[in-house]
């Protein structure tokens, strides 16, 4: 279809012309002598995940739970071209699974095979990510972080925690009758919002 008296609005790459430039470089002859603003990008963004897998998130199906969340996260992710660092929690210590990757189809196959044990080394996973989440803020500073955290609160102690710069959202997986609701105070000590999986 027809632009009207201007034309066509031209598509692609190209952006609006940019007449300040385009007149530095002398009155514009031919096509080519105009200068184009490049066309807005969403800036790149970045999820950092921290999912707790000790022991007692077996209980009353609580991991099962939040691997079905995981893979609604994950699908976001894939249709906002967003980046995925994810970062496990349980037995010895926190472990690494992927670490700033494209989010993708490949990301099923680990979260089936994603399983539970071990004590909660969270406190230890969250200030291995902050310290991550911050060599990559001087690396990649147009970068937007997203940090997502899942757990059921259940750790022995909690000693002070590493800040995020980016927004937090701690997602509590606690489930069953008797609850000790130690996330949500997990979650003010990371100025972080916090939900519950059943009202997610």
């Amino acid at each position: 279809m027809g632009g009207g008296r201007s034309g066509a609005a031209r598509a692609g790459a190209k952006g609006a012309i940019a007449w300040l430039p385009t007149l530095l470089r002398g009155r514009p002859r031919v096509r080519s002598d105009l200068v184009h603003q490049p066309r807005s990008r969403r800036p790149e963004q970045l999820w950092l995940v921290i999912v707790d897998t000790s022991a007692s998130t077996r209980r009353n199906q609580a991991l099962s739970q939040a691997k079905g969340l995981l893979a609604g996260v994950f699908d976001d992710a894939y249709r906002q071209r967003a980046r995925l660092a994810l970062l496990t929690a349980s037995g010895k210590g926190p472990r690494w699974q992927h670490q700033g990757l494209k989010a993708s189809a490949a990301l099923q196959p680990w979260l089936d095979a994603l399983g539970a044990g071990g004590g909660t080394p969270l406190s230890d996973a969250i200030h291995q990510a902050g310290d991550w989440s911050a060599k990559r803020n001087k690396r990649c500073p147009a970068e937007q972080q997203r940090v997502l955290i899942l757990t059921d609160g259940r750790v022995k102690d909690m000693p002070a925690l590493t800040l995020f710069s980016g927004p937090v959202l701690l997602i509590d997986i606690e489930r069953g009758p008797i609850r000790l609701g130690r996330a949500r105070d997990i979650a003010a000590q990371l100025n972080a919002d916090y939900r519950h999986i059943d009202d997610c």
